[in-house]
C-alpha cells in the first residue's frame, strides 16, 4: 500500500500543495512551524478520520478561511483509489471514497491504512493505561472495522450506566429496575472488544519480542500481555461467552462500591498493557533508552500485524520527527527496517543515505528536490 499523492487546501497553515511521493523513503525536510507534520496529519486523517494532534475540524481550517480540503490518492494491491474530505468551521464534514459519499467518517477505516510513529509515542511505556489502551484502539480499528462501532457503543452504555450510578443515591428504585439492561448490553460489548484485544496482544508480543532482541543484540528480552479487567484468566478472554459472564457477574455484584464512586469499575475502558522487560515491570525498570526501545518495537510490530492481516501488504509509514529522538544505534535499527515499505517521515536536516524522494518544506509548500 502506498499514497501516490495528495492535495491540500486552506488546512492548517497550507493555502495550496500538491506533493507526490514514491514507493520508498520520503523525506519532509524543513525547519520548525512550516508545516511537515500538518502535511503528515493531513495523509493520517484520511487513515482513521481524526488526526493525531488534539482538534476540532474548525481548528484544522487555514486562518481566514471557512473550509479545507483534502484529496488523496492512494493505491493497494488490487487498484488506485482516492479519498475527498472536506471540513468546515461552520458546514459539516463531508467524506468521499472513491466517489462514493460516506455516511460516517469510520466508514474510512481499513482502506488505506498507516502506522504513526511520533515523538509522544516514546512515552508508551512509562506514560499512563490511557496512552497503551489508545495504542491498540488506533491499531485495531484499522484491522476490524466493526471494532470501533463496538468501541463506540460500548462508550455511550458505559456514559448511560455512569449516570445510572449517580442517580442512585437519590432514586434506588430506578437504578434497581434498569442496571441490569444496561450491565447486560455493556458485557456484551466489553466480551467482544476484550476478545480482540487479546488476540492482537499476542500477535503483538511475538513481533515486539523479535524487534527488541534485534536492537538489544539479543541481550534483554521482551514480553507484552494483555491485563483485562474482567477477573479472568489471560487466556481466558479468548472465550467471549465465558468473559460476557463474567463481565454481567462484576457489574451486577459491587453496586454499593460504585454508586461510592459513582462510575463503572470494570471493563475494558480499565485495560492495561502489562510490559515487562527481563522478567521485570518496565514502566519502572527500563531505562529511557530501554523504554524508547520497547515503544519503537511496539511501532514496527503494529506495521507486521497490519500486513500479515491484509495480505502481507505493509501500511504506509508515518515517522513524525522521531530520528532526532533516537540514538545512533536505533536510528540506524529503524532505516534498515523499513527498506521494503512506504515511508514518509518528517526532519529538519537533509538525509543523503537513505531518501529516496526530499521534498523541501517552507510556509506551507512543498518543493521535490534531487539529491
Amino acid at each position: 500500500m502506498q499514497c501516490n499523492r495528495i492535495e491540500v487546501t486552506n488546512f492548517r497553515n497550507i493555502e495550496h500543495a500538491e506533493v507526490e511521493f514514491d514507493s520508498g523513503v520520503n523525506v519532509l525536510v524543513g525547519d520548525n512551524a512550516q508545516g511537515k507534520t500538518n502535511l503528515l496529519e493531513a495523509i493520517y486523517l484520511c487513515a482513521l478520520g481524526k488526526t493525531f494532534r488534539a482538534a476540532k475540524d474548525a481548528e484544522l481550517v487555514r486562518f481566514g478561511q471557512e473550509e479545507c480540503s483534502i484529496v488523496q490518492h492512494f493505491e493497494d494491491s488490487a487498484r488506485e483509489q482516492v479519498i475527498e474530505m472536506q471540513l468546515g468551521t461552520k458546514s459539516r464534514r463531508r467524506v468521499l471514497h472513491n466517489g462514493v459519499n460516506l455516511a460516517r467518517t469510520s466508514q474510512l477505516l481499513g482502506n488505506f491504512r498507516v502506522v504513526l510513529f511520533c515523538p509522544e509515542h516514546l512515552s508508551l511505556v512509562k506514560e499512563g493505561p490511557g496512552e497503551r489502551r489508545n495504542f491498540l484502539d488506533v491499531a485495531i480499528s484499522q484491522l476490524h472495522p466493526a471494532y470501533i462501532r463496538s468501541l463506540q457503543k460500548y462508550n455511550q452504555l458505559l456514559k448511560q450506566r455512569n449516570s445510572l450510578l449517580k442517580l442512585a443515591e437519590t432514586d434506588r428504585r430506578t437504578f434497581d429496575d434498569t442496571v441490569e439492561l444496561w450491565s447486560t448490553q455493556l458485557a456484551h460489548e466489553a466480551a467482544y472488544l476484550s476478545s480482540v484485544r487479546y488476540e492482537y496482544v499476542k500477535a503483538l508480543n511475538a513481533h515486539v519480542g523479535e524487534f527488541f532482541a534485534g536492537m538489544s543484540g539479543e541481550r534483554e528480552s521482551v514480553c507484552v500481555r494483555y491485563m483485562g479487567k474482567a477477573h479472568v484468566d489471560e487466556d481466558m478472554y479468548a472465550d467471549r461467552e465465558y468473559c460476557e459472564r463474567a463481565y454481567l457477574r462484576l457489574y451486577m455484584s459491587h453496586h454499593d462500591r460504585e454508586i461510592a464512586a459513582g462510575s463503572t469499575l470494570w471493563g475494558i475502558h480499565r485495560d492495561d498493557l502489562e510490559i515487562e522487560l527481563n522478567g521485570k515491570y518496565a514502566r519502572i525498570f527500563a531505562s529511557q533508552g530501554q523504554q524508547r526501545s520497547i515503544a519503537l518495537a511496539m511501532k514496527m510490530a503494529e506495521g507486521e500485524i497490519s500486513c500479515a492481516h491484509s495480505g502481507h501488504e505493509y501500511p504506509v509509514f508515518l515517522f513524525d520527527d522521531v530520528l532526532s529522538e533516537l540514538d545512533a544505534g536505533r536510528r540506524a535499527f529503524l532505516l534498515g527496517e523499513i527498506t521494503d515499505r512506504q515511508v514518509i517521515m518528517t526532519s529538519c536536516e537533509i538525509d543523503r543515505t537513505s531518501a529516496k524522494n526530499t521534498i523541501l518544506v517552507n510556509a506551507g509548500t512543498y518543493q521535490r528536490k534531487e539529491i
